[in-house]
């Protein structure tokens, strides 16, 4: 017990406070640099509005404030779906169940893999590497938690070895399937010519054009990364968690793009 004169705190009381300020850090984790952030300002604004209207006792205006709030969790859960279906992703990988935890090895009997195994991500890499030489656009998502099924049956399914060359010919601008996106799961290439998400962040450059905003689109509604090499520079990123990383060394976007999908 904490006694600071005008108030009591008990450890219950500030592992409790400590709960709730974690909990609005990730909050705002999730929705930095999105669309969210202006929607959440102004949920707070009319909420900020509607105390003041009650002290005023404006009942007309604060009657009408009120029954808005009213729905106000309905209204959440329709705003922030991307949000809060990658809050629920995040939560769910890092139980026991996921990421190859102990319970799932125990009874499915599978083995942890090694950064090493990942032999696609540097023939990805290194396919994106000659694109982007020769200012050719690319788009891969590696699908992590999800396969993103409902996205891959947009383009054609064709579950095949992962190579540079292959990526090389699907991407090359006479191909039919350049245009789309090329979507990874479980170490080899699921679909091709795939629609993605736009992402409507208002923030975003006037410079990125389509390709980047769907790469950014797909990473705020999964958490998937993604590799994406720009036509007009040849400018190399990577999309997390609806963020843009550009990378310039190959070796460190072999290592970092093998960390996250290890």
């Amino acid at each position: 017990m904490f006694d600071l004169g005008f108030v009591s705190l008990s450890w219950r009381s500030l592992i409790d406070v400590g709960l709730v300020l974690l909990l609005l850090y990730q909050l705002y984790k999730l929705v930095r640099g999105s669309l969210a952030v202006n929607i959440l300002l102004g949920l707070v604004s009319i909420y900020v509005l509607y105390l003041v209207v009650d002290a005023l006792e404006l009942k007309l205006l604060a009657r009408i404030l009120g029954q808005f709030i009213g729905v106000g969790v309905i209204s959440l859960i329709i705003l922030f779906q991307p949000e809060i279906r990658r809050f629920l992703l995040m939560v769910g990988k890092n139980t026991a169940f996921q990421n190859k935890g102990w319970i799932r090895r125990l009874f499915s009997g599978q083995v942890q893999t090694s950064e090493t195994d990942y032999n696609f991500v540097q023939e990805a890499v290194n396919a994106a590497w000659q694109l982007s030489q020769h200012k050719t656009g690319m788009l891969v998502v590696f699908a992590r938690t999800s396969e993103l099924q409902f996205f891959a049956n947009t383009g054609e399914m064709i579950d095949a070895r992962i190579s540079s060359r292959l990526f090389e010919s699907i991407f090359n601008k006479y191909s039919p399937l350049h245009d789309g996106a090329v979507i990874v799961a479980n170490g080899r290439c699921k679909a091709a010519g795939c629609v993605l998400p736009i992402s409507e962040n208002p923030d975003i450059p006037d410079d990125l054009g389509l390709r980047h905003r769907s790469a950014l689109g797909i990473s705020e509604h999964s958490d998937a990364v993604v590799l994406v090499v720009s036509e007009e520079t040849g400018r190399i990123s990577l999309a997390i968690n609806g963020r843009l990383h550009p990378y310039t060394d190959r070796k460190k976007l072999i290592t970092k793009l093998g960390q996250l999908l290890a």
